[in-house]
């Protein structure tokens, strides 16, 4: 296997504690539409899934046109808090730290948009620390694709073989396979209580940011 020179990370959920902000965004709506908010514990797990998923779970009985009137104002919403509560996972900011000083590289690949992850990046004063950002809409094709994840080996300058990747979702470990790297999933991240992690055939597993220093020493990669 080639030495590793780059760690991707995802963004929600991985990298980014976003939970409060999203499930905030959420409850807002549904107070703005005359309905009772959820608890947070019932949306935090379905945050990776991403804003279509969000606004079904409030709203799963409503027509087509509405829900996507819902899902836009909640975008909105989103949009204008991006960063109230949002901050790196607890540990993962020695992380990076650490990865720098170890010669390595650090990126993000997301499914999140462009118009709300460099904001959001910039808001928490993290848009320098990244090697490469490639945001749901900066190529054709998003995870499980492998292209999105070429594309940061890329704009990274290493080779796509010389990058780890670490996602708290299954399309993770099926992007970064598919473009030919080890995938570990973040098991500290948004996983629903009956999703099984260990079928989705990563590479490994942290249950905190800070496990991945010792899995870093221990794979001989690095």
């Amino acid at each position: 296997m080639a030495a590793l020179r780059a760690v991707l990370f995802d963004l929600d959920g991985t990298l980014l504690d976003t939970a409060p902000d999203m499930v905030g965004a959420l409850n807002k709506l549904l107070s703005e539409q005359q309905r009772a908010p959820l608890p947070y514990d019932t949306v935090r797990n379905l945050v990776s899934h991403g804003s279509s998923r969000l606004v079904k779970l409030g709203f799963p009985d409503v027509e087509p046109e509405v829900f996507a009137s819902l899902q836009k104002r909640y975008l909105e919403i989103y949009a204008g808090a991006l960063s109230l509560e949002t901050r790196l996972f607890e540990g993962m900011d020695g992380v990076l730290q650490a990865i720098e000083s170890r010669g390595l590289r650090s990126g993000i690949v997301t499914n999140k948009p462009g118009w709300l992850t460099q904001p959001l990046l910039e808001q928490l004063g993290l848009a320098s620390r990244f090697a490469c950002v490639v945001s749901g809409d900066t190529v054709s094709a998003r995870k499980p694709d492998a292209m999105p994840m070429l594309h940061a080996a890329a704009l990274a300058g290493v080779p796509a073989d010389a990058c780890l990747y670490v996602g708290d979702a299954e399309r993770d470990v099926q992007a970064a396979h598919a473009a030919g790297m080890p995938a570990l999933v973040a098991t500290y991240g948004y996983l629903e209580p009956d999703e099984d992690w260990r079928a989705w055939g990563g590479d490994g597993s942290i249950a905190r940011p800070t496990d991945l220093l010792p899995w870093l020493e221990h794979s001989g990669r690095a």
